[in-house]
């Protein structure tokens, strides 16, 4: 086995400019998490419901 570096389409631009060396790619998981309707739709409910908490606490 080689060990080849694989350069992602997303990380090319990342390595011509030195500011952004330091930026973090997100992986596979968390870009499928991000573009996932079901899973959006669960944060939707779950922000709302601790924003809810938090304006019953303060009325």
């Amino acid at each position: 086995m080689s060990n080849e570096v694989k350069i992602v389409k997303e990380e090319e631009n990342f390595q011509k400019n030195e500011q952004y060396q330091l930026t973090m790619i997100p992986g596979a998981f968390a870009r499928r998490l991000r573009t996932c309707v079901i899973f959006q739709f669960i944060r939707f409910i779950i922000i709302n419901i601790k924003m809810i908490i938090v304006v019953s606490k303060s009325h």
